[in-house]
């Protein structure tokens, strides 16, 4: 039976599974892989267990206040936000096809949780594990994501034809994705991702050595060499497996004695080093290429507080030594002030005139040999 009220068309007989079931399907020609992949965790895992059964008509606040908090229980605070807004994404759609009323889902605020303050590395630690992976064939790679602030998928989809030596600028049109275990190469994650990016002079050097090995690789395989255009790729010319750098990563971490971090975090270090270097947030965010200035402050806004000390010591410094010119200004008005008493209005040309003014207030004064061996591909 299906119920219709001011062009509203809801089955009173469709159920939350049944109803998020065809919005996949709708989803499946739209979203990217990864995306796609999400979402399906999203709804198997945790949404249909736990409100499946209900009835889309009789789907109420409640119950997804309830879904969320039984979801915060053993993950953390950014998952369950991504849980609220697939769930979120569905109903919209089953408003916009005028399916639903509503969307219940909408107001529902998921449970407060700390987010987990990004803590990279700092220059002393980055240079130390820069330097250690220097005879390591993905050497440059690391190079190129710690300058650059490149997403893994983004820095592994990068291709030759993208780069601008002579610049020093890369643009990022293509990232490298694992849907099921394949490979696939995907558009980046939002528009502002297409960005030009900056280069460093030391990642530029390590691109070219990269490439010297790369022209080796390609001479040694001859007709078998996949050619995809890819600057960094495995020996053969195939695109590298994301979980393989991860891991490579964490090992090179753990030899080089250093504290772990994530992969992601080397991006996250390129921003800090910024701040820190007083570069304003806005400079930031379009370097590391968010959507929105919010995103970078919601991630790095703790970074910057020792930006902001310093700023503020810098003003404070600024603003005494005023106070000092002007009190020096003052100590000599008052002194000619004194030696010029009781001499008459008129003056007399050989009296000698006060002085004005006082003197000035007190003021501060590479190509790197790296060798192809390493861990096998």
């Amino acid at each position: 039976m299906t119920a219709s009220a001011g062009g509203v068309r809801v089955d009173d007989r469709e159920t939350v599974t049944s109803f998020l079931a065809r919005w996949l399907q709708v989803k499946a020609g739209e979203a990217k892989p990864t995306t796609l992949r999400s979402y399906r965790a999203h709804v198997e895992n945790v949404i249909v267990p736990a409100i499946g059964h209900v009835p889309i008509e009789r789907l109420r606040a409640e119950h997804v206040e309830q879904l969320l908090v039984d979801a915060s229980a053993g993950r953390g605070p950014v998952t369950v936000r991504r849980i609220h807004a697939t769930l979120r994404s569905a109903l919209n759609y089953g408003v916009k096809t005028r399916q639903l009323p509503f969307n219940v889902a909408s107001n529902v605020t998921p449970p407060n949780g700390a987010r987990p303050e990004a803590q990279p590395w700092s220059a002393a630690e980055l240079a130390s594990f820069l330097r250690h992976v220097e005879t390591d064939r993905l050497g440059p790679l690391f190079e190129v994501i710690a300058a650059a602030g490149l997403r893994r998928g983004g820095a592994l989809g990068l291709r030759w034809i993208d780069l601008d030596m002579g610049n020093r600028t890369a643009r990022i049109k293509q990232t490298v994705v694992d849907v099921g275990g394949r490979l696939q190469f995907t558009t980046p994650k939002t528009r502002s991702s297409e960005a030009t990016v900056p280069l460093t002079e030391r990642a530029v050097q390590a691109l070219l050595q990269w490439r010297l090995g790369q022209d080796i690789d390609r001479q040694a395989w001859g007709d078998a060499y996949e050619d995809h255009g890819l600057v960094f790729a495995r020996a053969n010319g195939a695109p590298l497996r994301p979980e393989y750098v991860t891991r490579r990563f964490v090992a090179l971490t753990q030899t080089a004695g250093l504290r772990q971090v994530r992969l992601h975090d080397l991006r996250h270090g390129a921003a800090s080093l910024m701040l820190a270097a007083g570069v304003p947030m806005a400079i930031v965010s379009k370097m590391l290429r968010h959507s929105s200035i919010g995103i970078t402050v919601d991630t790095y806004g703790h970074l910057s507080e020792e930006t902001a000390r310093t700023a503020s010591d810098a003003m404070a410094a600024a603003l005494e030594r005023a106070f000092e010119t002007a009190a020096a200004a003052a100590g000599d008005h008052t002194a000619t002030t004194s030696a010029t008493e009781g001499i008459p209005a008129s003056g007399h040309p050989d009296e000698p005139a006060g002085q004005k003014g006082g003197p000035p207030g007190a003021r501060t004064p590479n190509p790197r040999i790296k060798s192809s061996s390493g861990a096998p591909f």
